[in-house]
């Protein structure tokens, strides 16, 4: 999928996001987080396979402030936009405001909104 440009060569809103869910779902989340780091002005997060010792099994996915990185449970989780999404609000969080650690409800809010918007132009 492409995502077409509007007439001053820039994407819509929904078409970025449109395009930042296909990256994810077709395995490239680097290419993903760039995107998301570029497009909200913030560094690029690293991501890895595997959660930090303290989180077990039971999150799919966490954001370590201290280095920059979105841990992931599995390789699979690498294609699942809903966690890289909400990762991926507490690291925009946290460049903002390095007290703020963005809440929950907020980060499962963005990841939301953005699968659904970008979701609805892929089908």
């Amino acid at each position: 999928m492409c995502a077409r440009e509007n007439v001053d060569g820039k994407r819509s809103e929904i078409q970025f996001r449109a395009f930042v869910v296909y990256l994810i779902v077709n395995g490239n989340v680097e290419g993903a987080l760039e995107q998301l780091a570029k497009h909200y002005n913030v560094s690029s997060p690293r991501i890895q396979v595997g959660l930090p010792r303290r989180h077990g099994t039971k999150a799919s996915g966490c954001y370590t402030a201290k280095n920059q990185t979105i841990h992931v449970l599995n390789s699979d989780t690498l294609k699942d936009p809903y966690v890289i999404l909400h990762e991926f609000y507490h690291h925009l969080r946290t460049s903002i405001d390095k007290k703020h650690r963005g809440t929950e409800k907020y980060a499962s809010q963005f990841a939301r909104d953005f699968f659904r918007e970008g979701r609805q132009m892929t089908t």
